[in-house]
C-alpha cells in the first residue's frame, strides 16, 4: 500500500533507497539507536512501514521487549544507571531467540519479543517465519553498543545529546553517531533530515 506522501515519509524513502542499496538476497537487519524519548521506536515503525511499501517482507522488534526482568537485574546488584547500562537487557536471548535464527532463514523459526517491561514478565514467546529474502527492523537503547554494532547490516543513530544517566554512561563509552550509516536529526519529527556526523 502505497503511504501518504509526507516530508517524513519523503526523508524516510530517501534512507530506505540507501539502505536497499545494500540489500542483495538473503536477510538484512537495520538497528535504530539514539538518546531516551529520541523518538526511536516511531522512527523504526515509519522505515519498515516505507520498506513494507517497496514489497519487502519486514518484520519489527524492540530493544524494550528483551528486558531482563527487575528480579535478574537484581542479580547483579544495586539499581543503577551503570547496572542498567550493563544489565537491563537479554541480549543473549536476543542473539539465541532473534537474531541467529532470523539470519539462518528458510524455514527457520524466530521471536520478536519476550518480555513485558511494563508488567515485568515474560510473554508468551510467538515464534515467526518469513521468505528467505526479508529485512528486520530493530530499535532501543545501546543497539548500536559495541557488543552490539556487528550484528547490523545499517545502523542509524537518532542525534541528540544523552541526558539520562544511563545514557551519558552509555555515550561515554561509545557513542552510536560515531558507528552508524546513517546519522538522523529527528528532533522536529515530521521534518528529519540527514547529519553528517563530524568525529574529528
Amino acid at each position: 500500500m502505497r503511504l501518504v506522501t509526507t516530508p517524513r515519509i519523503t526523508f524516510l524513502r530517501a534512507l530506505a533507497d540507501e539502505i536497499l542499496q545494500h540489500y542483495g538476497r538473503g536477510r538484512m537487519i537495520v538497528a535504530i539507536d539514539g538518546p531516551l524519548q529520541s523518538g526511536k521506536t516511531r522512527f523504526a515503525d515509519d522505515l519498515a512501514a516505507v520498506l513494507a511499501e517497496r514489497d519487502h517482507a519486514v518484520f519489527r522488534a524492540s530493544m524494550e521487549d528483551f528486558h531482563r526482568s527487575r528480579a535478574a537485574q537484581g542479580d547483579f546488584g544495586d539499581d543503577t544507571p551503570t547496572r542498567y547500562l550493563r544489565y537491563g537487557f537479554d541480549e543473549s536471548a536476543l542473539r539465541r531467540v532473534l537474531v541467529e535464527p532470523f539470519r539462518l532463514g528458510g524455514s527457520t523459526a524466530f521471536v520478536t519479543r519476550v518480555f513485558d517491561p511494563a508488567r515485568d514478565a515474560w510473554v508468551e514467546p510467538k515464534w515467526l517465519t518469513g521468505p528467505d529474502d526479508a529485512i528486520l527492523v530493530i530499535d532501543g537503547r545501546f543497539v548500536l553498543r559495541e557488543r552490539l554494532a556487528g550484528l547490523w547490516d545499517f545502523r542509524i543513530a537518532l542525534d541528540g545529546d544523552p541526558v539520562d544517566a544511563a545514557d551519558v554512561l552509555a555515550y561515554a563509552e561509545s557513542d552510536p553517531r560515531l558507528v552508524a550509516s546513517a546519522v538522523v536529526d529527528n528532533r522536529d519529527a515530521e521534518h528529519p533530515r540527514r547529519r553528517f556526523f563530524d568525529s574529528c
